[in-house]
């Protein structure tokens, strides 16, 4: 008998949008304009038939967004600074995270400027 491919936990797998939606607190269709306006910071991934799935970093990011326009009243540019800031950040003090000359990726530099 094959062996069968083990399963990646129930927590790490993206989940579709009206799950996110519910995560995060907001319409399915925010969150679909928020992907349009903050594209350089939110990346979930598609499925064959084109769904959206969105990993753990995706809802910490939408959670951001979420917090810095309802909660901060940024506008939507003043909130994209703000990430921008965040990322930048990272990116300055963690070029060590580096190995062999490759850098970080932007969902490991968010979760590590959400600590």
């Amino acid at each position: 008998m094959p062996k069968r491919k083990p399963k990646t936990p129930i927590q790490e797998r993206p989940v579709p949008i009206s799950t996110a939606s519910f995560l995060v607190g907001v319409e399915p269709h925010t969150i679909r304009y928020w992907e349009r306006e903050f594209s350089e910071f939110l990346h979930p991934v598609r499925t064959a038939g084109g769904q959206r799935r969105y990993r753990r970093e995706d809802i910490e990011v939408l959670q951001e967004i979420k917090r810095l326009l309802k909660e901060e009243l940024y506008t939507i540019a003043g909130a994209k600074r703000v990430l921008r800031q965040k990322f930048q950040k990272r990116e300055s003090s963690g070029s060590d995270n580096s190995e062999n000359g490759v850098h970080a990726s932007r969902t490991t530099r968010w979760r590590a400027a959400q600590r």
